[in-house]
């Protein structure tokens, strides 16, 4: 990694911090300037050519080998998630879920890829989890996560007609 001009480091939240030092990952200077993108728009998810790109704007040059490397390891450990763009047929990258929260669905918007998280889920949604975890131990496996998306259209990316409403896309 080249440093072409001198950036504050991201200061790293503890709880990242201790997922990190879990998973035996230092709190280098290009782990904070990864977290620093996903921490600077929490609702936001990127390819790995996105955080390159903002990264190199930013003064940092990591290799792109060392960055996959770096956003497969953060996913790893439960700091981001990773999850399948199929319109671009890429990674995308964004925040966890802090594993207090349980099972938050999210809605992700396949225009702008921004997620957001739907706290107000009622309790038997969570509980479809519980049930899964049940399920999968009764069989022997071990589940780690479930990650629930619904994929749509945000308000902000729906056009609007031109009585000044949002028309739903069919």
């Amino acid at each position: 990694m080249i440093e072409r001009a001198s950036k504050e480091p991201a200061a790293v939240p503890a709880e990242m911090q201790v997922l990190l030092e879990q998973a035996g990952l230092r709190r280098t200077l290009a782990t904070r300037a990864v977290l620093g993108l996903f921490l600077a728009n929490p609702q936001g998810s990127i390819t790995h050519a996105q955080a390159q790109q903002s990264l190199t704007a930013r003064g940092l040059d990591i290799n792109r080998v060392t960055l996959y490397r770096l956003l497969d390891r953060l996913a790893a450990c439960g700091v981001l998630q990773r999850h399948a763009d199929d319109g671009a047929r890429t990674w995308r990258f964004s925040l966890a879920d802090a594993p207090q929260d349980g099972v938050v669905p999210r809605f992700e918007c396949d225009a702008c890829h921004r997620q957001f998280r739907l706290t107000e889920a009622s309790e038997p949604t969570r509980a479809v989890a519980t049930d899964l975890f049940r399920t999968l131990a009764s069989l022997g496996h071990q589940g780690q996560r479930v990650d629930l998306s619904i994929h749509g259209t945000c308000a902000g990316c729906i056009p609007a007609a031109p009585n000044g409403n949002q028309e739903p896309l069919a």
